[in-house]
């Protein structure tokens, strides 16, 4: 297992949590299916197949909020809503009027909830109480907040933070391409994007393409910035910088692949490939966050 993406917060160094201690206080909020009255339904589940709600290897935790959401598209509510009023107004004479319609509707989403499909999936999080580091495999912040919320609901006064750093990403990131120099650890990738700051919001992005230092100078001098930039670090991992300090498309190169152990079953290699995961994600971490000024203090 290895994490798509970051959305990084920060927790203090030598955080007091462990293994058992997270169990007890996620235990209440167990995921369970949605009833046929239910849009929606979020909860805590096991991250493997041994049925425990928190997977330790090494002191590192991993955890993972699993959500239903009954697929109930507009689309199908207002088209049955609108054979009910024509049958209604070929019963009283009269069409059915705005309020009537829209209690309609709201019935009719009643009806049909009970039938609606579920779609479930699940967030994964990473929380590493020695370095202080939490991080949840979501490609957007929304989909992390609704994590973040729901651990804040288990665990109270958990010292939980964004991280914050002490140079602007964009202003990093546009630094570096425009000295076309990556900075020690990292090389540049083939993907960015360049955005303008006023109101025309124009951008350019290059897509696995090589980008040009000349064009790329051309782009900053009329005013726009970079706000996402691929980039490999130390040719074990590469991934996507974006302007908020999020990792994307985050995939371990070979020379991490071939450094894994040989398990012996699924749950050693999921334990190895954690392990794994966590030491360098760790590292890369500290290596980005040291690149970008050092964190930010209150």
């Amino acid at each position: 297992m290895f994490f798509r993406n970051a959305q990084i917060y920060r927790l203090p160094a030598g955080y007091d949590m462990t293994a058992e201690r997270l169990i007890e206080l996620l235990t209440p909020q167990t995921f369970r299916p949605a009833t046929s009255a239910e849009l929606t339904t979020s909860g805590w589940t096991p991250p493997t197949k041994d049925g425990a709600l928190v997977h330790t290897v090494n002191k590192q935790l991993l955890i993972a909020l699993q959500t239903e959401k009954k697929l109930l598209p507009t689309s199908v509510i207002n088209q049955v809503a609108k054979a009910k009023a024509s049958e209604i107004e070929d019963t009283q004479g009269f069409p059915v009027g705005r309020k009537a319609m829209k209690e309609l509707k709201e019935r009719v989403a009643d009806e049909l909830l009970p039938r609606a499909f579920g779609i479930n999936t699940v967030a994964h999080t990473w929380i590493d109480p020695v370095n202080g580091w939490l991080v949840v495999d979501a490609a957007s912040p929304s989909k992390a907040d609704d994590v973040v919320k729901m651990l804040l609901k288990a665990i109270d006064r958990m010292p939980l933070e964004s991280l914050r750093v002490q140079r602007s990403p964009v202003a990093v990131m546009t630094g570096w391409l425009e000295a076309d120099e990556a900075p020690h650890g990292f090389t540049i990738d083939q993907d960015t994007e360049l955005r303008a700051t006023g109101e025309s919001r124009a951008a350019v992005r290059y897509v696995k393409h090589s980008l040009d230092p000349e064009d790329i100078r051309r782009h900053i001098a009329a005013g726009k910035q970079c706000t996402r930039l691929a980039m490999t670090w130390k040719d074990k991992i590469s991934f996507v910088l974006t302007e908020t300090l999020a990792i994307k498309s985050i995939k371990p190169l070979d020379v991490i692949r071939e450094g894994g152990s040989a398990a012996r079953d699924d749950l050693e290699r999921f334990d190895s490939d954690m392990m794994l995961m966590t030491a360098e994600l760790g590292l890369l971490l500290a290596d980005l966050v040291e690149e970008l000024g050092g964190e930010a203090k209150a």
